[in-house]
């Protein structure tokens, strides 16, 4: 954790001073509360540094060389749309194809259990991307979930990660001086999501049709602010991907919430919902 945690808070800057080099800029507009350019390249330094420890540290076998590759799918595709922006069902198609390298040849269950477990996984890489609005946020949901990860026994898997996106936390809060871009944010919620699955899957493959909900729950927020994002588009006749102001982070700055005091809230419920989840799947 040490080591990423260096790695992350010291390694960062390059990456600022290289997506400003060649114009890797997030530029503001209606729907973002930043009013200048920020660099974006500070996924970078996640995905470099994720592969690090997948290939030096990680526990031994062929789970953490294919979650190297399936991260590094969805960062790329990510990192391509950051530069020039791809069609969204390309985008899809490849998390769920990083999704499917990740579940079919490591997870046992029904063929139901399988196809909502791939499901899960593209799904929470898009969440992390979609609740990535504020400051922090994305990489405070994921620090919150790994910690949570960790008191349930898994910390040698979830702490790597907590020092990661903690180091790039210094960067990207309360000022952030670089953003993650699309491929960091995707990577995050792939990590994420598949450290989760890994370490519940034998459980959650017993419990039946109620893992469906455990599973949102372990989501937390990022899944959750998803889904009800989407059923409140299709209510209003809009594209599921079309872009809004309508998130849950969006709707308390709205009411004048410092961002500090948000991030505190939606971590506090991301915390809870992750506790949620292991009742519930404890029962």
């Amino acid at each position: 954790m040490t080591l990423m945690f260096i790695w992350g808070v010291s390694l960062t800057p390059l990456s600022i001073k290289l997506a400003g080099r060649f114009g890797l800029m997030d530029l503001p507009d209606p729907r973002k509360i930043h009013n200048e350019p920020i660099p974006r390249g500070a996924g970078l330094i996640l995905w470099v540094g994720y592969l690090f420890w997948c290939l030096m540290f990680a526990p031994a076998g062929w789970y953490f060389p294919a979650l190297a590759t399936g991260g590094s799918m969805v960062f790329l595709v990510g990192y391509m749309d950051d530069m020039s922006s791809l069609n969204p069902m390309v985008r899809l198609s490849v998390h769920l194809l990083a999704a499917g390298l990740m579940v079919l040849p490591f997870q046992q269950g029904s063929p139901f259990f399988i196809l909502i477990s791939i499901l899960w996984i593209a799904g929470c890489t898009n969440a992390y991307n979609l609740i990535d609005g504020m400051n922090g946020l994305s990489l405070s949901m994921a620090i919150v979930a790994m910690l949570s990860l960790a008191w349930e026994g898994a910390a040698p898997l979830a702490l790597p990660v907590v020092g990661l996106a903690s180091g790039v936390l210094i960067w990207n809060f309360p000022r952030a001086r670089t953003f993650l871009g699309d491929g960091g944010v995707y990577l995050l919620g792939f990590v994420v999501a598949n450290l989760i699955l890994r370490w519940g899957a034998d459980r959650l493959s017993e419990v039946g049709s109620s893992f469906v909900p455990i599973m949102v729950l372990l989501g937390g927020i990022p899944v959750l602010d998803t889904l009800v994002t989407i059923l409140r588009r299709l209510i209003s006749r809009k594209s599921p991907f079309s872009p809004d102001r309508g998130h849950i982070h969006h709707r308390l700055l709205d009411m004048g919430l410092p961002v500090s005091v948000i991030l505190v809230i939606l971590s506090s419920l991301q915390m809870i919902l992750f506790r949620l989840g292991i009742l519930l799947l404890s029962l």
